[in-house]
């Protein structure tokens, strides 16, 4: 090892799903949302001034804070944007796990949670999930630096109930409490309806599911006026413009059209269960998602050579090759036209197995 070595920091990074390109690809393998954002996103794309990109963006992000905090009705200075989820949950990380005990999160869970933990020295560790795959709120009792977890849960997409939510939160007063909600607007309910009972309690949500949105990179966190200034400190001691002027005009704009945000989930989610069934019928078996994917395995084809199986055909999903996961596969809801793709070679392909 060369002297300077010893001294550079070594992590285990997060592994992204596959962007396949070309063209006739079905690519559910993100959980992105297969239609296109607000048709006000499209207009107002074409109306950005080209001039407007030589100026820095407004630090404050304030018409985006504000149009959420419109939207969530809450203060705007209960509103924190970043550059997706990520960057907020990161910038969470950084303010909030400071103690030196171990934080809290599932075992099966976001990946990135370690990922940040072991980047940033957070000691933490896991709650195992039952043999269904649920989070089990008596897990998070015991003493620890802070506590955060999805809801619905990735990759199972299985919901807690917001008594379960808050059954957790109420045990861990004395540390922050993260919820990472980026699938509840497709069948849960929100843990926002707490935050006036629990100062310890952020929200974090994204754009880059349900608002159509994954290419800008826009997610937020809401929380109490303390939590959200704390992380405006980290924020400015970081980099005082994190979002760039496109992503908080277009973001705004995608706030605004609560119609289109409506029927867009509502179309998905429609989906989703019309895919539960023909799952169901082709022999797989699946936790019951509330999110825009749904974690499926055979009861006769291995997962993985049926993930590379369907990769030669151009149809990308999710496999995870770890322990618990490696018989199943993470398949995103797409439109019925790729999910017709995907269920005519599931037919043909379990067909030749019988």
């Amino acid at each position: 090892m060369k002297p300077w070595e010893a001294n550079i920091r070594r992590v285990v990074p997060y592994v992204p799903g596959e962007q396949p390109k070309g063209s006739g690809i079905v690519k559910l393998n993100t959980n992105e949302n297969p239609y296109p954002p607000a048709p006000g996103v499209r207009r107002t794309l074409k109306e950005l001034s080209i001039e407007d990109l030589r100026k820095y963006p407004d630090p404050t992000a304030g018409a985006l804070t504000g149009c959420l905090a419109d939207y969530y009705q809450v203060r705007p200075d209960q509103v924190f944007v970043g550059v997706g989820s990520d960057d907020v949950l990161a910038m969470a990380f950084l303010a909030f796990f400071n103690s030196g005990k171990p934080i809290i999160f599932p075992d099966i869970s976001y990946s990135f949670y370690k990922v940040w933990a072991e980047l940033f020295g957070i000691p933490y560790e896991t709650a195992p999930l039952d043999e269904e795959f649920l989070i089990r709120p008596e897990d998070y009792y015991r003493e620890n630096g802070g506590v955060i977890f999805p809801n619905p849960n990735a990759p199972t997409g299985l919901l807690m109930s917001l008594e379960q939510v808050e059954d957790v939160i109420s045990h861990n007063q004395d540390v922050i409490v993260i919820v990472d909600e980026a699938y509840i607007d497709f069948g849960g309910r929100s843990a926002l309806e707490l935050l006036e009972r629990y100062e310890n309690l952020l929200i974090v949500q994204t754009f880059s599911k349900a608002r159509s949105m994954a290419g800008m990179r826009i997610g937020f966190a809401i929380g109490g006026r303390e939590l959200i200034k704390l992380l405006q400190d980290v924020k400015y001691s970081f980099n005082s413009y994190t979002m760039n002027l496109p992503s908080l005009v277009l973001g705004t704009e995608a706030v605004r059209d609560e119609k289109y945000f409506r029927d867009t989930i509502n179309r998905i989610v429609d989906t989703r269960e019309r895919t539960k069934r023909r799952l169901q019928g082709l022999g797989f078996s699946f936790p019951d998602s509330m999110s825009n994917f749904i974690f499926a395995a055979h009861e006769k084809a291995s997962a993985s050579e049926l993930f590379e199986a369907l990769k030669k055909e151009g149809i990308y999903v999710r496999y995870f090759r770890q322990p618990r996961l490696e018989n199943y596969l993470r398949i995103t809801i797409g439109t019925d036209e790729e999910m017709e793709k995907l269920f005519a070679f599931l037919e043909s392909y379990l067909g030749n197995m019988a």
